[in-house]
This record gives structure tokens, sequence and C-alpha cells, in this order.
């Protein structure tokens, strides 16, 4: 079976000064199969939110190949691209700037089926919308309440249930929980392993944090300055990690117990400075 997503050599340099070009990735390969959690770490400035980007069409490479479900989504034209979005989403890692504040909950949560032809309108979406309120725990009635009504982990709950709106095979989760307190950061993680058991979808998980990787992801990719370091099974890469960085950053990580996963190492679930 193919993967469902597939990087191919990809690279984006930027143009700095005259002569100074930065290499925020330079040729990285990465594949994603279906209902699997890859977990995409490293230290500020590896690379790992340009890669994000990019896989969400947010950014372009400056060269590569970004292959989901078969299509290459920077060789489609823009109403191509349009309507492949209705199969990847994003999650952000600020709970609080990613929620329109003036608008109800509801609507932004069905803002995205604007990607969906034939999209249920009326009672009818309102039903789907509080039947996803209710799978990422939170009420039905709550969609017509605004963001500033919730916690923050209340709010990245409403972020996940807008980004599951479209039914996506591909969910990107950009530190999309480094903003929360450990608790919360906790809630959703369960959340996130929840949804993808009931939904099937797969996950590109970007995280600064080992902690949350060896937690949910079932492969790990390594980065540092834009390059791919090393990759390979969760277990097999934070117990024996085959690169000097790898083990320089598992060295460096305080360790506490996990919240739940079978592990052979305990890390711990640390928020950004």
């Amino acid at each position: 079976m193919s993967p469902l997503l597939t990087i191919r050599n990809l690279s984006r340099h930027y143009n700095v000064g005259p002569h100074t070009i930065v290499k925020a990735l330079d040729d990285v390969s990465l594949t994603l199969n279906a209902k699997e959690i890859l977990g995409v770490v490293g230290e500020s400035g590896s690379g790992k939110s340009t890669l994000a980007n990019i896989v969400m069409a947010l950014d372009t490479p400056t060269s590569g190949q970004v292959i989901l479900d078969g299509q290459d989504l920077f060789a489609l034209s823009t109403r191509e691209l349009r309507k492949a979005r209705r199969s990847f989403q994003m999650v952000f890692q600020d709970p609080y700037g990613s929620l329109d504040p003036r608008h109800r909950v509801g609507r932004i949560i069905a803002e995205p089926l604007h990607l969906e032809p034939g999209a249920p309108t009326g009672a009818a979406r309102r039903d789907m919308v509080g039947k996803l309120l209710e799978d990422v725990g939170l009420a039905a009635i709550d969609q017509d309440r605004y963001p500033h009504e919730f916690s923050g982990g209340q709010r990245q709950r409403i972020a996940v249930a807008r980004a599951l709106i479209t039914k996506p095979r591909l969910l990107v989760a950009d530190e999309a929980t480094s903003a929360l307190d450990l608790t919360v950061q906790k809630q959703i993680l369960k959340l996130i392993l929840d949804l993808r058991d009931e939904h099937g979808i797969s996950i590109l998980f970007i995280t600064h944090n080992i902690g949350v990787v060896d937690e949910i992801c079932d492969t790990v990719a390594v980065m540092q300055n834009g390059r791919l370091v090393e990759k390979g099974p969760v277990r097999q890469v934070l117990d024996n990690p085959s690169e000097a960085y790898t083990q320089r950053l598992l060295s460096a990580e305080p360790r506490l117990d996990v919240i739940g996963r079978k592990s052979k190492r305990t890390v711990t679930l640390a928020t950004s400075p």
C-alpha cells in the first residue's frame, strides 16, 4: 500500500542578503502511512514549522515534492488545490489566536465547509457541528458561545473540531500542545489518540518536545538545521538513537513519568519557555 503522504527531496531556501542563503529545509524526505502518527522533533530553527507550512501548501518549496494521496500538491492548479484542501487540515500552536473572537464557535467550526460541495446547511449543519463538539469532549450547545468563554484547552479542542469538519485524511499539528499547561497537554494528547482511532486519520505532529513524541507517535523524524538527521519507529529511535544530535536531545530532556503509554523510558511533557 502506498503512503498517504510522501515528502520527497524537499528544500526551502531564503535569500536574506545579496550573497546569503538560509536553508530552512534541505533535501528532506519522509513518508506517512494511513492512521499513523509521525512526530517531527527538533530545536527551534530546525525547520519543523517550515515543513508543516509547506505540507499545508501555505508556503512554496524551492525544490521537491509533497504528494498527498497520489497528488503532487504543487503541480495542482489553484482550483484543484482548493478542492484538495478538504483532505488535509491543520491545528495551530496558539489556541487563543487561531479562533476569530468575533464569531460564535458554531460558525468558526463550520468555516472549512466552504471547501465542501453540497455541505449541509441549517439544522443539518448545526447537528454536524454539535456532534463534532461532543467528539472532542465539549457539548453541542457550546456552538452558541464565543471563544473568550472557554479555557485554553477547550479552545484547542474547538480548533481540533474545526480541523475535522471536512473529514480530512491528514491532520497537521504544529506545536499544538506547547502553549498549554501540563494537565491540559495530557488531555489534548489523549484526545488526538482517540480521534486517530475513531476517525482513522493520519497525523503529522510537529513538536520540540520528545515527551510528546514518546507519548503518542508511531514513528519519529529528528531535524537539525533544516536537515533530517534520523528517522524510524519511536522505540528504535528513542531507546537506541544512532545520531549524536538525537542523543544530545534525549540527554537534555528532564525525565518524569509519561501519562499512560507503555514505554521503556520516561520523559517529560514540558511546556515551551
